[in-house]
């Protein structure tokens, strides 16, 4: 008796089990899109894909317009021309917002006969169709929700960065990562192209930089490097889907490859090995001598005319083995060479230290406070911020301590964590008005394979997607949760190996 009685009460706690799972239901449609539109008014019924629905695109949009067929015939099979043609019942209808303009926001409109996207440019209508393809269902029927949604970013500098440095990836593989940037409105990618562990760039007036400076990685790999045209098609590529390539060659620390192609470079002058470690703040370009300015002149002049777009990243951080007054002196001519070039200057956020041009850029990455407050002084100097706190945006921290991949200086980063912080409330003396936008770095020491580069940026990389993309009110880890767990079958098609992090109830 006492053996059914146990029974029953672990009976009755399953049912219990199953009726809090069930309390829990995963969203569809309208209520599962990541990031959270800002404004959604579900409808009644479906609009249907069937075998003569066209793509009918007017204005500029033509481009945006065969990106959408593309992506319909691949999900359906059905033929899916794009026309300039009036529209019918059964079409699909792209085209300008009546405010016309290049911004990002669209309007979405899905009733049972049509569905309409106005783009407001074609960022904007490009990002309409990343949200039809989150409400195309994964298998028939082909059906899409009715309703509507009006919808634009809070921040304009939605961005990932990729160390391809420490470990090298292939363009295959940059590509693969932008694809899944794009479908979740991400809009810029930096490219860690240079550090102790290898020159990732090909530079034809200095080229032992990848000859001999590409040849190796952290741990004595083969390393690799970007030819410029391979450079150029990454940048073609990204542009294709609305994501910005922002490169950074680091100095005047963290350039312990490019002393190694060129001695003459450090003060010196001493040959020096490859470096394969991990540790930091140890190598520093010689400040006083006139070939390190005529090296990063050349250096960013190629960089400047391989890169349409406006910004270059001249890292700046954890330069120890410079003298403060030297690095100061240093990040002003800096400046002014990025400039000479045509270009915006970025740094993360040590360049605080030096005086900056209005409207300059600092990343914010730091965990010491004293360091974290060389922000807020940038700031006082007119500069903008771009938000990446380490212990909430770094996606090479591990999950948790079992995570096999991976570093801990940081902390720990959960998926909770990773979502749940606030860049306009994140540092004092820095408000809403200072902020550019958010960015995810992801450094590669311990990531070797793609593979491993998309266990540990997905899912948070979508958490922080969200947080640049969507209004802060109207949204919380409790109902964002369900969201991301309707979220796998997308990833899934997507060929994303993400992680599966425990208490969301993945589909």
């Amino acid at each position: 008796m006492r053996a059914l009685a146990l029974s029953a009460v672990t009976l009755l706690a399953l049912l219990g089990a199953r009726t809090g799972m069930a309390a829990e239901q995963v969203p569809t449609g309208m209520g599962a899109l990541v990031p959270k539109p800002a404004d959604v008014k579900p409808g009644r019924g479906t609009f249907a894909i069937r075998p003569g629905t066209r793509v009918v695109v007017s204005g500029d949009l033509a481009p945006v317009g065969r990106y959408l067929a593309g992506l319909l015939r691949g999900a359906t099979g059905y033929p899916v021309p794009v026309t300039r043609a009036a529209p019918r019942p059964g079409d699909v209808v792209v085209g300008p917002n009546s405010a016309g303009g290049s911004g990002e926001g669209y309007e979405l409109s899905i009733a049972p006969e049509q569905v309409t996207l106005a783009g407001a440019g074609l960022a904007g209508a490009f990002y309409g169709v990343q949200t039809i393809r989150q409400l195309l269902p994964a298998r028939r029927p082909w059906v899409l929700p009715a309703g509507s949604i009006v919808d634009a970013p809070r921040f304009a500098w939605r961005g990932a960065m990729l160390d391809v440095a420490r470990h090298f990836f292939s363009v295959e593989d940059v590509e693969r990562f932008v694809d899944v940037m794009a479908a979740y409105k991400l809009n810029r990618l930096h490219l860690h192209l240079s550090d102790d562990q290898g020159w990732r760039i090909s530079i034809r007036s200095w080229p032992k930089l990848t000859l001999h400076g590409g040849s190796s990685e952290v741990g004595g790999g083969a390393g690799g490097y970007y030819t410029q045209g391979e450079y150029r098609r990454l940048v073609a590529y990204a542009k294709s889907r609305f994501v910005t390539i922002v490169p950074e060659v680091d100095m005047p620390g963290h350039v312990e490859a490019a002393l190694s192609s060129y001695p003459q470079l450090s003060c010196d002058g001493a040959p020096r090995p490859l470096f394969t470690g991990i540790d930091v703040g140890f190598s520093s370009l010689c400040t006083s001598k006139a070939i390190t300015y005529r090296f990063v002149d050349q250096v960013i002049a190629e960089l400047a005319m391989l890169t349409p777009g406006p910004w270059l990243h001249v890292g700046g951080d954890e330069a120890m083995a410079t003298k403060l007054s030297d690095y100061v002196r240093f990040v002003e001519r800096v400046q002014r060479i990025v400039r000479r070039h045509g270009k915006q200057m970025i740094g993360w956020e040590e360049i605080g230290r030096a005086t900056l041009a209005p409207h300059s850029i600092v990343q914010h990455w730091n965990t010491d406070p004293e360091k974290s407050a060389l922000t807020a002084e940038a700031v006082k100097q007119g500069a903008m911020v771009i938000m990446s706190p380490a212990a909430k945006t770094y996606l090479d921290m591990k999950y948790d301590p079992s995570t096999r991949l991976g570093l801990h200086w940081a902390g720990y980063t959960s998926v909770r964590d990773a979502y749940e912080w606030d860049p306009a409330t994140q540092l004092a003396g820095v408000g809403e008005g200072d902020v550019l936008g958010v960015e995810a770095p992801l450094w590669s020491e311990t990531l070797k394979t793609l593979a491993d580069v998309q266990y540990m940026a997905f899912p948070r990389l979508l958490g922080i997607a969200e947080i640049g993309w969507s209004p802060r009110s109207g949204r919380s880890w409790r109902e964002y949760r369900l969201r991301l767990a309707a979220q796998a079958p997308l990833l899934r098609r997507l060929g994303v190996r993400f992680y599966r992090a425990p208490g969301i109830p993945w589909r």
